[in-house]
């Protein structure tokens, strides 16, 4: 029987009434004269009280309980306090990556058919300028300057009570490995989120969150956290500048922070060039893609007082597991140097994971499908209170990704490769999408890459394969660390050379010998980590025709 009020706006009156005056938001508007961060502040009383404000201007505007709403409001205090507003009401914010181009987008939009628009000038205009793609919105809500003076001080709006199989949000995947997909969020996942991770992190309240992914601010209400609003763009997160992160941690003492490994990777060179440290962090959250054990050693003296974690999950699944930087140093990093795959650790409670053999088509049911026994690489299934049960509007897809088992829990195949080793941790060894398929058995991207990337001229690389699976043959792509770019034939062969001689002398690589560098790899918008490796493939193999 699903349970009432799983609503997560529940945390925020609750909140306002237990620490009404702490910050529950700060949100960059500019530099003061001596240089720090000027902050528009919002305590957790003002906050719901706006949210309150906000929930009862979008009702009487035509947003009302299940009605879809694709929200094109830009991260800080606006989006925290309309999506809040949102789960207020019971409507579903439709929520889409803005850095994705405008070809895909309209076609997600099209695709999603929301009811309502609500967004910054610019995003309610596009909704008139692209008919066809919002040919569905009925309602549309400006989020500009003059919002605020538009809502009503003191308007008093109860939250909804939602069960929690009631439809909370459509949020689209990135789309690394293929067509982006909305993934149907019900709140009772939400509130498995906040469960799962609070417990698993020992989040306490008064701490200072600052989140590098918009969407994780939207749960600090619920740990009486307080969110800082880091001054980037959502759509180029890897074109932020550090000094600006490390400028908002030292000035807020910030205690949380989450990121991908990239941008974690260029706030780290920042603090080793200017010798920072950041000792007001608690713990650091990497994640987006494989972390390496490299960027884990060397942030950890930035931050003396606080740990790293890597969780691993997926916008379908999150979170999954998570592993410390100290059990990667003290143990799993020789074997992922080796090309055993990263470890992303140990499962969050109430979660399950099972290796089964990759087979096409996929089985519908989870009885059907071949569990392969610990140490075996296989296909990653999950199921737990966090996994989703279906993409929006896409049965194909949804059947294609999800399986079931005899008690009706839903698995979902997370599209990658690993295994279960004896200790009961799980192991990341690629995605399946881009595992190369050769005449000698598979070759495994996580698996490879990790031997070349440990060269002190490698910044990343990608595995590819070129031909018909299963005659593939295999290549590395490198994209080499700044200033060391191979010049010129001789350049490039010795530098071939170096990388040859590392794939020699491991039996799982000793079959790549073609090599190519590119000096920047496609990547996905969301983290800038995880690598588009099938489209690199695609370009390589044309420039050689």
């Amino acid at each position: 029987m699903p349970n009432e009020n799983a609503n997560v706006a529940r945390f925020l009156p609750l909140r306002a009434e237990e620490m009404p005056d702490v910050l529950a938001v700060r949100a960059p508007l500019g530099r003061g004269r001596d240089g720090s961060i000027r902050y528009r502040d919002k305590t957790f009383a003002e906050l719901e009280r706006e949210a309150c404000a906000t929930a009862a201007y979008l009702t009487a505007n035509g947003i009302e309980r299940g009605v879809r709403t694709l929200v094109m409001v830009k991260p800080g205090l606006d989006l925290i306090r309309v999506i809040f507003a949102f789960f207020k009401i019971g409507a579903i914010p439709v929520v889409i990556d803005p850095g994705m181009g405008l070809r895909h987008f309209l076609r997600c939009v099209e695709h999603t058919r929301p009811q309502a628009v609500v967004g910054i000038p610019p995003a309610v205009l596009l909704s008139y300028l692209f008919r066809r793609a919002f040919g569905s919105v009925r309602a549309r809500v400006s989020v500009g300057r003059s919002f605020e003076r538009r809502l009503q001080p003191g308007a008093r709006f109860a939250t909804v009570e939602t069960r929690s199989d009631e439809a909370a949000a459509i949020l689209f995947t990135s789309g690394s490995t293929g067509a982006p997909k909305g993934v149907c969020y019900e709140h009772g996942m939400f509130d498995a989120q906040v469960r799962l991770i609070g417990g698993r992190f020992g989040i306490e309240r008064g701490e200072v969150d600052l989140p590098m992914l918009p969407i994780f601010a939207l749960f600090n209400p619920a740990f009486g956290m307080t969110t800082v609003v880091p001054e980037m763009n959502p759509s180029r997160p890897a074109a932020v500048d550090p000094a600006c992160i490390v400028q908002a941690i030292q000035q807020n003492a910030v205690t949380n922070s989450f990121g991908s490994p990239v941008l974690w990777a260029k706030i780290c060179r920042y603090c080793e060039e200017k010798a920072i440290q950041l000792p007001s962090l608690r713990r650091v959250l990497m994640a987006g893609a494989a972390v390496p054990p490299q960027l884990m050693e060397r942030f950890g003296p930035v931050m003396p007082n606080g740990e790293i974690f890597s969780p691993y999950g997926a916008t379908e699944s999150l979170p999954v597991s998570v592993i410390r930087a100290a059990e990667v140093l003290g143990g799993t990093r020789a074997k992922t140097d080796a090309g055993a795959g990263t470890c992303v650790g140990r499962l969050f409670p109430e979660m399950a994971v099972r290796i089964v053999e990759p087979v096409s088509p996929p089985p519908r049911r989870m009885e059907e499908a071949r569990v392969l026994r610990p140490g075996d690489i296989g296909e990653i299934v999950v199921a737990g209170p966090v996994v989703t049960r279906e993409y929006d509007r896409l049965p194909e897809a949804t059947a294609a990704a999800k399986l079931t088992d005899e008690e009706g829990r839903v698995w979902h195949r997370m599209g990658d490769l690993g295994y279960v080793d004896e200790d009961g941790r799980l192991w990341f060894c690629g995605r399946l999408a881009e595992r190369v398929l050769t005449a000698d058995g598979p070759l495994y991207t996580d698996c490879c890459e990790a031997i070349f990337n440990r060269h002190p001229k490698v910044y990343r690389s990608a595995l590819l394969g070129f031909g018909a699976p299963g005659r593939q043959t295999p290549a590395l792509a490198v994209e080499p660390e700044r200033g060391v770019f191979p010049l010129g034939r001789e350049a490039a062969t010795a530098f071939q050379r170096e990388l040859r001689s590392l794939a020699e002398a491991h039996p799982h690589t000793a079959g790549i010998q073609r090599f190519y560098f590119v000096k920047r790899f496609p990547v996905d918008v969301r983290h800038n980590a995880k690598i588009h490796r099938l489209s690199l493939a695609r370009k390589l193999d044309a420039r050689q025709r």
